[in-house]
């Protein structure tokens, strides 16, 4: 697994994101040396990215951020194949069940910012200072297309337990939990959800049967669905919420077993030159008006808001969320994901 990780990580796009282009987003994503220059690992989305930053560009316009996005997974593994040479300085928005991974390793450093004391204590670590504190929580959600589930007569699924329904064979696609995080708190979630581990993953070889393939991203599998590529892509929240809101033909269907899920958190990396501008900019993102335009993708935040859950969510979203041990899933991390490659690598669509 180790040296997958790391060919994972010399396969990364990455892209930059600089405070005096926030619109095209091209670089080499390096950064210089300057305090004033900060490398920032984050795995949200590309069309909230630029949105969030304004914020943070109006505030602190001396300091440049350079973004690197990709998926949990990548950014997880560039983490520990840079564990001897860090190059990031900043952590945003990634999976906290990754970044235990990263705290298990020693290559993070604990680090209270401004406004602490307003995030919720469930989405924060909960040492002090903590070595990661919470921004929201994605779950998961099938992405379902309508029209062509019409057309091949296709019952729209209400949970889970549906997708084993032969009749959704060769029309599922799902994120791939090696490079996904939205593919691993599935996956987790299942297995801690089942009356017995064993279960799970007699589950998994059902579904596995009608997946048409694994996708090496979380949003991925709904921007298929929506697109029409196939009828039902196994995705998260603000995703199937989002694209039907914006009026793709697509159900967003939150599994009424209840929906994996992840923190998305922030945190400082632990290197020999620590910049002031590093804990500036975890600073503000947890401040309330940045935690005001998560609230407009997400409908749990950590940092309270009088932003209404975006339309489209459950009613209650806590609710929603299925049994989840953040700290399990971290440390069973590398034996989940070695188990689901044996079983079901071969329908994962081709690395890019």
């Amino acid at each position: 697994m180790a040296a997958a990780s790391c060919a994972l990580v010399w396969m990364v796009a990455a892209c930059a994101v600089s405070q005096e282009d926030l619109a095209s987003s091209a670089g080499d994503a390096t950064g210089t040396s300057s305090d004033s220059s900060i490398t920032v690992y984050t795995a949200l989305e590309d069309d909230q990215i630029s949105g969030y930053l304004e914020s943070f560009q109006t505030q602190h316009p001396d300091i440049n951020v350079n973004i690197v996005r990709d998926s949990t997974g990548i950014i997880t593994a560039k983490l520990l194949a840079e564990a001897d040479n860090p190059q990031a300085d900043v952590v945003w928005g990634t999976a906290a069940s990754s970044l235990l991974v990263a705290e298990e390793k020693g290559l993070l450093e604990p680090y209270a910012p401004a406004g602490l004391e307003a995030v919720n204590p469930k989405f924060r670590d909960d040492a002090n200072p903590p070595q990661w504190v919470g921004i929201d929580v994605w779950m998961s959600a099938f992405c379902v297309n309508t029209v062509e589930s019409e057309k091949l007569g296709l019952p729209i699924p209400k949970g889970w337990a549906d997708l084993t329904n032969p009749v959704y064979k060769g029309h599922i696609v799902m994120s791939n939990p090696a490079s996904s995080g939205t593919g691993f708190l599935s996956v987790s979630t299942i297995l801690q959800n089942s009356p017995t581990e064993d279960e799970g993953w007699a589950y998994l070889d059902k579904l596995h049967e009608n997946i048409a393939q694994y996708m090496h991203s979380g949003s991925r599998p709904c921007k298929a669905a929506g697109a029409g590529e196939y009828p039902i892509g196994i995705s998260f929240g603000y995703r199937a919420v989002k694209q039907k809101n914006d009026g793709e033909p697509l159900e967003a269907v939150f599994p009424v077993e209840g929906s994996g899920w992840d923190v998305e958190a922030n945190a400082l990396i632990k290197k020999s030159d620590i910049k002031e501008a590093a804990k500036t900019f975890l600073d503000w993102a947890i401040s309330p008006e940045v935690s005001a335009k998560y609230a407009e993708s997400f409908a749990i935040t950590a940092v309270k808001t009088d932003v209404p859950p975006p339309a489209g969510f459950p009613e209650d979203p806590v609710a929603q969320l299925a049994d989840n041990d953040l700290r399990w899933a971290a440390a069973n991390r590398e034996r989940i994901l070695a188990e689901w490659t044996k079983r079901y690598d071969a329908k994962s669509e081709p690395k890019s």
